[in-house]
C-alpha cells in the first residue's frame, strides 16, 4: 500500500523533471524555490499531493470508470449536457473521501507549517503549462484555507475541479485524454495580499511580443480579480537592458481604475469597493516594480523563454512573492515585417481624395460632428468628418478608416492615421455630404497617391514581407514614431533608430493639460482644477505628472528603439493647439496664421512660455541621465534666425542639456528658407540637420499644406524645394555634421528618397509602413 511519503511531496523537494507527478504548477514552484532564491526569487513554502495519490482517490471509491463513462458518452458541443456532466462528477469528488494515508499525509504536512496558518489551495494538471497547451486558470484556487478539516474539503474540491466545464472542453478540443491527466493540489503558505496588492507580470510586451520590457499589472487585495479580468488594474513596463544596467528603468506606467478589491472578511473573500484614496493612488511604487522585475528576470533567464507570472504583496511584511509562473503561450507576433494590402475587387467609387498610407479598411460609415459624439464609433467603422484636431485621437484609434472632408497629407488627419497604421483619405471636399451614415464602405490608400472610397465592402488581402534577407542598404533608414503605444510594435521593423519623435503627441495623448496651467493650479477655475486633479492621480503634483509624463513617453520610445539614437523634436505645437489643452484658453493668443505664428524656438525662449519649456528640459534630462537612455538626442524645431538658434542652445545647456555632454548632440530642424540660405552659421551651434519637408516646401512655394484647395501643389519635388533641400545636404557635409531628412516627402515619393541618396542625404526617416519597401527598392537601386 502506498505511504504518505507517496502522496505528499514539500515544494522545495521539487523541480521540472517532476511535472509528470505534481504538473506545471506546482513543479515550476518547485524548480524556483531550489534554483533561484540566491537570485531574490520568493516563492512561499508549503507542499504539493502528487499524481499517483490522485488516482488512488478516484480508485479508492471505484470513481474512475464512472467517470470515464461519462465523458465518452458526451458531446461538449452541448453545453447542457456538458454542465450536467461536469457538476455530477464534481458532486461525486466532493463527496468521496480520501484514503487514510493521504488524509494522514496532508494534516501532518499541514502541521509542519503551523496549526492554524492560513494557506492557499491551488491546482496543478499534470500536463499543465507545456509549452504548446494552458491549462491556466481553468482548475480552481482556494484562498485563506485554515485547519486540517478545511484543508481536507479544499483538497477534495481541488480534485474535483479537473472536471469544470471548461476543462473538459478545453482537453477534448487539443486532444487531450481525460484518462491521461491527473490533478495535483498544491499547498502554499498564504501570502497576506488580501491587505497590500497582488497582480500578474509578463516578460515581454504581451500585446507586440517585445522581448526588451517587463509588463506588471497590480490590483489591491487578492490577485483573482486581476487574473479573472474583473478589474482594470495599474499597469507597468521595464526596460530589462537598463534595468540590468542598475537603472531605476520604469518607462511606463498606467493608473488603472482598480475599482474593486478582494478581501478576506470573517473568514470568507469577499467583495468590496476599493477605497477611494487607494484607487488614485499606484499599487506598487517604483522600488516594488523594479524588485519584482528583477524577480522575473532571473525566471526568465532560468527558463530560458518569456514567462506569465502571478505575484503577490504581503501587507504584514512588505514583502513581494511569485506564488505561481508559467510559461508565456500567446504566440508573439511576427518580428521585423512589413504588410501590402491589395485591392481584390473592384467597386463604384463614392469619393476619392489624398491617400494616407497604404492600408486598406472597410466598415460602416459613421458621420461624426464633433468630438462630443465620439461614443457613437464602434470598432471597425469608418470615421467620416470635416476635419480632426488633437481631441480626436481616441475616437481615430477606434476607426477601421479615417475620410475627411479638409485637409493635406501633412495634416493632423493624416499624420494620426499614420501614427495608427489606420488607413485615411482627406481633402475630398464632401465626404461628410456625400457619404450617408451606416452605408457600408471600402476605404483604399493602396492605390497611390489618389485614395478611393469604394461603395459596399470589397475583399482585399494583406501580404507579410518578411524581412529576414534585407541586405544593408546605401543610408541608414529611420523611422518617424510619436505614439509610444505603437512603439514596441514599430521597433521590431527593420530600422536605425527614430528619426522623428513627436513631443506633441505624448503632450496631447498622455497628459491633455497645458503646462503653465499645471504650473498655476491655484488660480484656475474649479472646473480645471477637477480636471487636473483626475488626470495627474498618481503623481506627487500637478508639476510631476507633467515632467513624469513626459519622460515616460519619451522613455518608452528610447527603451523601444535602445540602442539606436531617439531623435525627440521638442515641442511644435502651434499656439491654437496648445489652446486646445485643458487651460489652455488662458494662455495662448489669438493669432490669425499660427504656423507662422509663436512657434518652435520663438515659443522657448519667450518670457511667456519659458517656465513650461524647462519642463520639457527636465523630462528630457530625467530620461538621459536618471534612467540611462543616452540614446535620446534632441532637435530643435522651427528656428528663424542664428540668434534664435544660440538662444535656445544656451537655454538648453542652463537647464542640463548642454551640448556635447554625455554625449548629448542637438540637432536642429532646416524647415525654413533662412535655415538654408545662412546654413555655415547655424551649424556653429547645432550637430546638424534634420530637413523638415513640409515646411520647407509650404515655405518656398507659399502654399498653406492644411489647405485642399491648394494641396495639388504641394509637392516636394518641386526644383525650387529640391535646391534647397541639396544646398542643406551639401553644407552639413561640408562640416562634418548629421544630414537626415523626416518630412514627409521620401515616404510618399519614391523617386525623390532616390534622389536624396543620390544628394548624399546620410539618414532617412520615414513613416512606419514605408520603410520595408523603401529599404528594398534602395538595396536593389
Amino acid at each position: 500500500m502506498p505511504g504518505s511519503t507517496d502522496y505528499i511531496v514539500p515544494l522545495d523537494a521539487l523541480s521540472m523533471a517532476d511535472v509528470p507527478r505534481v504538473g506545471g504548477k506546482n513543479a515550476s514552484l518547485g524548480e524556483m524555490i531550489r534554483n533561484l532564491s540566491g537570485a531574490g526569487v520568493k516563492v512561499p513554502g508549503g507542499f504539493a499531493t502528487t499524481a499517483q495519490a490522485f488516482w488512488d482517490f478516484l480508485d479508492h471509491n471505484d470513481l474512475r470508470a464512472r467517470i470515464d463513462a461519462k465523458l465518452t458518452a458526451l458531446d461538449v458541443a452541448d453545453v447542457t449536457a456538458l454542465a450536467a456532466a461536469g457538476a455530477e462528477i464534481r458532486g461525486w469528488i466532493e463527496a468521496a473521501p480520501l484514503p487514510d494515508a493521504l488524509e494522514a499525509g496532508l494534516c501532518e504536512a499541514y502541521r509542519a507549517l503551523g496549526n492554524t496558518v492560513s494557506v492557499a489551495v491551488r491546482s496543478s494538471a499534470t500536463a499543465e503549462d507545456l509549452p504548446d497547451a494552458s491549462f491556466a486558470g481553468q482548475q480552481e484556487t482556494y484562498l485563506h484555507v485554515q485547519g486540517e478539516d478545511a484543508l481536507l474539503l479544499y483538497v477534495r474540491k481541488v480534485f474535483a475541479s479537473l472536471y469544470n466545464d471548461r476543462a473538459i472542453a478545453y482537453r477534448v478540443h487539443h486532444g487531450f485524454a481525460h484518462a491521461d491527466v491527473a490533478l495535483s493540489a498544491g499547498v502554499q503558505r498564504m501570502v497576506r495580499s488580501d491587505i497590500a496588492c497582488a497582480g500578474v507580470l509578463f516578460t515581454l510586451d504581451t500585446e507586440s511580443g517585445f522581448r526588451d520590457v517587463v509588463f506588471i499589472t497590480a490590483a489591491y487585495g487578492l490577485g483573482e480579480t486581476v487574473v479573472q479580468g474583473s478589474v482594470n488594474p495599474d499597469e507597468f513596463y521595464v526596460h530589462k537592458p537598463k534595468l540590468a544596467e542598475g537603472f531605476p528603468a520604469v518607462v511606463r506606467r498606467e493608473l488603472g481604475e482598480k475599482a474593486i478589491r478582494m478581501v478576506w472578511r470573517d473568514g470568507l473573500t469577499v467583495i468590496e469597493d476599493t477605497p477611494a484614496g487607494l484607487r488614485r493612488r499606484f499599487a506598487l511604487d517604483d522600488a516594488e516594480v523594479l524588485e519584482l522585475s528583477r524577480q522575473a528576470v532571473a525566471i526568465e533567464q532560468h527558463y530560458g523563454r518569456p514567462m506569465d507570472i502571478e505575484w503577490a504583496k504581503d501587507g504584514e511584511t512588505g514583502e513581494l512573492f511569485i506564488v505561481q509562473a508559467r510559461p508565456e503561450t500567446v504566440k508573439a507576433r511576427v518580428s521585423g515585417a512589413g504588410e501590402r494590402y491589395t485591392l481584390d475587387a473592384s467597386g463604384d467609387v463614392r469619393i476619392t481624395g489624398r491617400a494616407i498610407g497604404q492600408k486598406i479598411g472597410a466598415g460602416a460609415v459613421r458621420l461624426i460632428a464633433s468630438p462630443a459624439e465620439m461614443n457613437r464609433v464602434q470598432p471597425g467603422d469608418i470615421l467620416v468628418t470635416d476635419m480632426t484636431d488633437p481631441d480626436w485621437e481616441p475616437v481615430m484609434k477606434r476607426a477601421a478608416a479615417i475620410v475627411t472632408n479638409r485637409g493635406g497629407r501633412t495634416c493632423h488627419a493624416a499624420i494620426v492615421a499614420r501614427e495608427l497604421g489606420i488607413p485615411a483619405v482627406v481633402g475630398t471636399g464632401e465626404a461628410t455630404t456625400t457619404l450617408q451614415d451606416g452605408e457600408m464602405v471600402t476605404v483604399s490608400c493602396a492605390e497611390g497617391d489618389t485614395g478611393m472610397v469604394y461603395a459596399g465592402k470589397l475583399a482585399f488581402t494583406v501580404e507579410t514581407l518578411s524581412s529576414e534577407s534585407l541586405s544593408k542598404p546605401p543610408v541608414k533608414l529611420m523611422m518617424n514614431v510619436g505614439n509610444p503605444e505603437r512603439a514596441f510594435e514599430f521597433a521590431q521593423i527593420p530600422n536605425h533608430g527614430i528619426g522623428l519623435a513627436r513631443l506633441e503627441f505624448i503632450i496631447a495623448r498622455m497628459i491633455g493639460v497645458h503646462p503653465l496651467a499645471l504650473l498655476d493650479v491655484a488660480s484656475q477655475p474649479p472646473a480645471v482644477r477637477d480636471e487636473i486633479d483626475l488626470r495627474a492621480a498618481g503623481y506627487a503634483d500637478p508639476v510631476v505628472f507633467y515632467v513624469d509624463k513626459l519622460a515616460e513617453g519619451i522613455a518608452t520610445l528610447a527603451a523601444a528603439f535602445w540602442p539606436q539614437p531617439v531623435i525627440v523634436r521638442l515641442s511644435d505645437f502651434k499656439s491654437n493647439e496648445y489652446a486646445n489643452l485643458v487651460g489652455g484658453d488662458r494662455y495662448e493668443p489669438k493669432e490669425e496664421n499660427p504656423m507662422l505664428g509663436l512657434r518652435g524656438a520663438a515659443r522657448y525662449v519667450s518670457k511667456m512660455f519659458r517656465p513650461a519649456f524647462e519642463l520639457e528640459c527636465r523630462a528630457l534630462k530625467k530620461v538621459r541621465e536618471t534612467m540611462g537612455f543616452g540614446n535620446v538626442e534632441v532637435m530643435i524645431p522651427f528656428v528663424r534666425t542664428v540668434e534664435e538658434c544660440a538662444a535656445v542652445v544656451g537655454l538648453l545647456a542652463d537647464n542640463g542639456l548642454r551640448r556635447g555632454e554625455n554625449g548629448l548632440r542637438l540637432i536642429m530642424m532646416c524647415e525654413i528658407p533662412s535655415n538654408v540660405l545662412l546654413a555655415d552659421d547655424f551649424l556653429q551651434h547645432v550637430d546638424g540637420f534634420s530637413i523638415g519637408s513640409n515646411d520647407l516646401t509650404q515655405l518656398t512655394l507659399g502654399i498653406d499644406r492644411d489647405s485642399g484647395l491648394v494641396a495639388e501643389g504641394f509637392d516636394e519635388r518641386n526644383p525650387a524645394v529640391k535646391k534647397l533641400l541639396a544646398e542643406a545636404i551639401a553644407a552639413c557635409n561640408r562640416h562634418g555634421k548629421y544630414i537626415g531628412i523626416c518630412g514627409q516627402g521620401p515616404s510618399d515619393h519614391a523617386d525623390l528618397a532616390d534622389w536624396l541618396v543620390a544628394q548624399g542625404i546620410g539618414s532617412i526617416s520615414l513613416n512606419p509602413d514605408t520603410v520595408v519597401a523603401t529599404w528594398r527598392r534602395l538595396v536593389r537601386h
